[in-house]
């Protein structure tokens, strides 16, 4: 049940700094992704190279990994991993059968301690299903949720759920928005973030029955809650933290995306029809930059997986290796700043937050796993 009627604010919930420069260990993925080790491992190792405090470990083909890298950075190492989950197949029974794959090792690697994070550009289902059954969920928390950041002029607010589970509970919801303010305060440094519901209406309450006792609940909390925003608010940045079911949420950033390549589009075919249009842009050059900045998706990384006992970090499979380095980057602040031990403490379930819980949304049921982990037979239960 969700404890987040009684959670401490997240600067209250540890005396550690927003980031105290500890040197962390991020395992990636090397193999998966569009592009695969080509794009991936550089990436990897622009981080490694930059931030020499921390330690990069490539999992992978040891000899393909070998023949990318050149000579390692000191502070980059190799486990070796013989499989790859495909992007076309199904995530659970790739799993069950490739024991031996990237995604596996890498997350193990977590599990065992010697990894404090995990970044992969591979399958989104087999990433979260490695995760939610290799690692297990935090104490107190019913399902993870997979985030993201959409960036505005005013700077990047955080939207979840996008992914990994396509019908949350009220109860859900309140814990996606104590989540998603631990990590908008301690990654991205915003300070009492403003968290808000997405809804069909401005009005506090307004939208379906789940929106409405989402409220009731995040009312209670001492979130900086500050009720409902439409989808014309996501650009104004109206709230740093946005909560939704994954539904609502994969369309949102699906047509985010699609739109920023639209308009580029467009002016790229604007601009090329006549001697006029180049000219027209050689002299909108500037300002046009400035805007493509805004619209630049890669800086951000990728999705963090929260929720589950480790930073997850999976990020588009597109990714090259600008937004890898990024990915590993985001990796090594989540890690540094203890988010998912913040995470525990903030919805370590207590009598008060079951009872007032329960009042509002009914008996506790026992929660589905995630979409990505539905077939709990794929792995053993984490232990």
């Amino acid at each position: 049940m969700v404890a987040a009627l009684d959670r401490p604010t997240p600067s209250a919930a540890s005396d550690t700094p927003a980031d105290d420069g500890r040197g962390v260990t991020i395992a990636v993925d090397a193999m998966g992704g569009d592009h695969g080790p080509s794009e991936i491992v550089p990436g990897a190792l622009d981080h490694a190279r930059a931030n020499t405090q921390d330690r990069v470990i490539l999992v992978g083909d040891e000899p393909t990994i070998r023949r990318i890298a050149g000579d390692l950075p000191s502070n980059a190492s190799i486990v070796h991993a013989t499989e790859v989950v495909g992007m076309d197949e199904h995530p659970a029974l790739a799993l069950r059968e490739k024991k031996d794959s990237t995604i596996l090792v890498a997350t193990d690697l977590v599990k065992r301690g010697e990894a404090d994070a995990l970044v992969t550009a591979g399958h989104t289902g087999a990433g979260m299903a490695a995760a939610v059954l290799r690692l297990g969920r935090l104490p107190g928390v019913d399902r993870p949720a997979l985030a993201v950041q959409l960036i505005t002029e005013a700077g990047a607010l955080v939207l979840l759920d996008i992914g990994a589970n396509p019908d949350s509970s009220p109860e859900n919801l309140a814990q996606y928005a104590a989540m998603g303010s631990i990590f908008s305060e301690r990654v991205l440094g915003v300070a009492q973030p403003r968290v808000a519901l997405l809804s069909i209406g401005e009005e506090k309450g307004k939208g379906d029955l789940r929106i409405q006792q989402a409220t009731e609940l995040l009312d209670q909390t001492d979130l900086n809650f500050v009720g409902n925003i439409e989808g014309k608010d996501l650009t104004k940045h109206e709230a740093d933290v946005v909560v939704c079911d994954a539904v609502l949420g994969n369309v949102v950033i699906k047509f985010f995306e699609g739109l920023s390549t639209y308009i580029f589009d467009l002016f790229r075919a604007e601009f090329s029809r006549s001697i006029r249009g180049k000219l027209a842009y050689f002299l909108m050059r500037p300002g046009i930059g400035r805007i493509r900045q805004v619209f630049d998706y890669e800086q951000v990384g990728g999705s963090p997986l929260l929720g589950v006992k480790g930073t997850v970090i999976i990020t588009h499979g597109r990714a090259k290796r600008r937004m890898i380095g990024y990915a590993v980057e985001v990796a090594a602040t989540t890690a540094r700043t203890r988010v998912p031990e913040l995470i525990a403490e903030a919805l370590r379930p207590t009598t008060t937050a079951t009872a007032a819980a329960a009042a509002l949304t009914g008996p506790a049921v026992d929660p589905q796993p995630a979409t990505a982990a539905a077939s709990a037979d794929a792995l053993e239960p984490a232990s």
